[in-house]
């Protein structure tokens, strides 16, 4: 049981710090520049950090204990990977649904089966359990994080922004 808090541990470690580096790494930005697309597939920077509070939601709620709190707005009101709504409110969401998953987290044991599933077969079979949920969002968050560092430098210029 201590190995396996002690790898629940690590594991949490580094989701938070892969959410740490998104956040991290758009700070300074103003609202006009969360919201510009600057990819030809026109997602916003606003928008990815609404779509990482949408996926830890899903994971840790809905997958992992079957059942998730009522969205603060319709998930459909707009394209995917773009938000109507202000920065506060989406920063706010994505702290709020972070804040849900670290309590699921440290309630759940590492071997513990998911009570739903992700409707992809490909990934209902790879997320297994709480040790591949966090993996798989270890890598959905820090591959983000990636996106947004580079749209930051193509937005501004800056670089090296974040944990790392």
């Amino acid at each position: 049981m201590i190995e396996a808090d002690a790898e629940k541990a690590v594991l949490h470690e580094f989701l938070e710090y892969q959410r740490a580096s998104a956040r991290a790494v758009l700070e300074g930005l103003g609202e006009d520049a969360l919201r510009r697309p600057v990819l030809p597939s026109g997602w916003t920077p606003l928008g990815l950090v609404e779509h990482l509070g949408h996926a830890e939601r899903h994971w840790f709620q809905e997958v992992l204990t079957g059942s998730a709190v009522p969205l603060p707005w319709p998930d459909s009101d707009h394209p995917p990977l773009t938000t109507p709504h202000p920065a506060a409110a989406v920063f706010g969401f994505y702290a709020e649904q972070c804040r849900i998953a670290d309590t699921i987290i440290a309630a759940t044991p590492l071997s513990a089966a998911p009570a739903g599933a992700h409707p992809d077969p490909a990934l209902a079979s790879q997320t297994t359990d709480l040790r591949r949920i966090l993996l798989h969002m270890i890598e959905e968050t820090a591959r983000h994080a990636g996106h947004l560092d580079a749209v930051r430098e193509l937005i501004d210029g800056r670089t090296g922004l974040g944990p790392r």
